[in-house]
């Protein structure tokens, strides 16, 4: 009787995993299963510390225009370093930079956790560990997204992607929560505490990796000799130069949730900490449906229809908000950015991914995070500027109608070059 349960259940497992594996068939690769389950606990505490982080800087100054130089301090270091850092992540074994990273990442935490409960916390302070944080991530995006096909191969990327996406964005619907609660509860301290710990399993997990391939170009030439080689190289393949404008329109102009969030929950639906929360909560819930729908197609090729009607879509939404007053309507619209917006990411960097060579992919990725996360200093001085002025539901108004009108001239240049070749 306890054989027959024990292979019964045995039998019952098999085909679990077998269907498992066919959904997800990155979670396949022992290496990638390290660095998945570190990640779903260390993205957790990011959001918890990111949440934390900009309601504590709103709570200081109450000044969205801070609140923008708060942006510009942490992504300023992705708009000068972007594309060194993507050489480095080529041209170095990607384990190791990782390993640099995430230990810089989780010592900042601590240290903003120390000050916040030294009580002598100021603006400054937050500002330069800010920039701290925005330097080591410079270096840490494009080297971890570029991990990834050292991990799956090529066959399981777009899977491993989209994973990658459904995690982070489970982080960002549970993460602000937390943060809410413990913000209420015992304050902002323990947040990024709890960030800091959260880096511990990570470190663990990208100990244990032994990836299968290591992809490490020759480190001949000075960098900038690289840099310009790498960006003739996207500029010369039209699939790649298409999608590097579009996510730098998108990048720039609609990734200022940062900055709008706040100051609109507060002056618009007047619903404080917990209405913030809740913001980022649906945008969560919104891209998770999202990410868990792309990495259950998969197997598709990402295309560029996909990519520039949900820009398009994501544009329109941010311009509804601005006729939004009702808390329930503007969470679902929300919502829905957050679903338009992980497909369109996911879209681009599949197709990044899939079309750059091994040599490349790197820098590629590097361009990819100058584009999504390097501009966005330019776009949360724009939307922290028109907030202060004319308040948050202009600035969603103009963030949407900016990003439409230089997607519509993205998509006439790409045709215009079509037709042309």
């Amino acid at each position: 009787m306890i054989i027959t349960n024990g292979q019964g259940y045995q039998m019952k497992n098999t085909a679990f995993t077998a269907k498992l594996g066919r959904i997800f068939p990155a979670l396949t690769h022992k290496n990638y299963r390290y660095f998945w389950f570190g990640q779903c606990i260390s993205l957790m505490g990011t959001w918890v510390q990111m949440t934390a982080q900009q309601w504590l800087v709103y709570t200081i100054t109450k000044s969205a225009f801070l609140l923008g130089i708060l942006g510009v301090a942490q992504f300023g270091p992705m708009l000068v370093l972007s594309l060194f850092a993507g050489v480095l992540a080529d041209r170095y074994p990607k384990k190791a930079i990782l390993l640099f990273t995430q230990s810089a990442l989780m010592i900042q935490a601590f240290i903003l956790a120390a000050l916040v409960w030294s009580g002598h916390i100021h603006y400054w302070q937050v500002l330069l560990l800010a920039s701290t944080l925005g330097l080591v991530n410079t270096l840490d995006m494009p080297t971890r997204q570029s991990f990834m096909v050292e991990l799956v191969g090529r066959e399981n990327l777009t899977n491993a992607i989209a994973l990658n996406s459904t995690i982070v964005n489970l982080a960002r619907i549970i993460g602000p929560t937390i943060a809410a609660l413990l913000m209420a509860g015992v304050g902002a301290g323990f947040c990024f505490l709890l960030n800091g710990i959260s880096f511990i399993p990570v470190l663990i997990g990208l100990s244990l990796i032994r990836p299968q391939t290591i992809t490490v170009a020759k480190r001949t030439g000075n960098m900038f000799k690289s840099i310009g080689e790498g960006l003739k190289y996207i500029i010369k393949k039209p699939v790649l130069a298409c999608a590097v404008l579009a996510v730098l329109d998108v990048g720039t102009f609609t990734m200022n949730t940062n900055v709008l969030f706040p100051v609109f929950a507060d002056q618009v639906l007047h619903k404080g900490v917990n209405g913030y929360g809740l913001l980022l909560s649906a945008m969560g819930i919104g891209s998770l449906v999202g990410a868990l729908l792309i990495a259950t197609k998969s197997h598709k090729e990402p295309n560029r229809r996909t990519m520039f009607s949900c820009a398009l879509i994501i544009a329109a939404l941010l311009i509804l908000v601005f006729f939004i007053r009702s808390f329930f309507l503007a969470t679902f619209v929300i919502a829905c950015f957050g679903f338009f917006n992980i497909i369109f990411m996911n879209t681009v960097n599949s197709t990044l991914q899939l079309n750059s060579s091994d040599e490349y992919r790197g820098l590629t990725m590097s361009v990819y995070t100058l584009a999504l996360g390097g501009t966005t200093p330019i776009g949360n001085l724009f939307a922290g500027g028109i907030t202060q002025k004319f308040g948050p539901s202009v600035g969603f108004l103009m963030c949407g109608a900016i990003t439409g009108m230089l997607l519509i001239a993205i998509i006439g240049r790409t045709r215009f070059v079509e037709r042309k070749q």
